[in-house]
């Protein structure tokens, strides 16, 4: 389990490095607030971007943004509502995602813009 928990702290690494690239304004890495948690939070032309980082070795057996699952997708929501509440933020949301895997040669990104949007309540 330990190897997992390094390759996940390494791709988080180079997700943020690679948005930094890309030119966002990275506002926090592993946010947490009670129980809710959002791997990164960045800015892009006054847009708060939501970024879920998936990192698997080369031998994984489901897509990485396959884990983003509806439980997932939830948790994420509720945690970006209370981020904006708690630093009083109005401002579109975008949900990213973005898949790493390593590779012996170093790690294959992908960044899914818009990867999922927050449901819709129902009443």
């Amino acid at each position: 389990m330990k190897d997992q928990n390094l390759i996940g702290k390494e791709g988080e690494e180079e997700a943020r490095n690679y948005l930094i690239q890309k030119d966002y304004i990275i506002l926090h890495t592993n946010w947490r607030f009670q129980h809710y948690e959002l791997d990164i939070v960045a800015m892009k032309e006054d847009e708060l971007i939501i970024v879920e980082v998936k990192t698997r070795s080369e031998d994984y057996l489901i897509a990485p943004e396959e884990a983003v699952d509806r439980g997932k997708i939830k948790r994420i929501v509720s945690a970006a509502d209370v981020y904006a509440r708690y630093f009083r933020l109005n401002l579109p949301v975008r949900f990213d995602i973005i898949t790493l895997i390593k590779r012996d040669t170093g790690y294959e990104i992908e960044h899914l813009e818009d990867a999922f949007y927050a449901p819709v309540r129902r009443i």
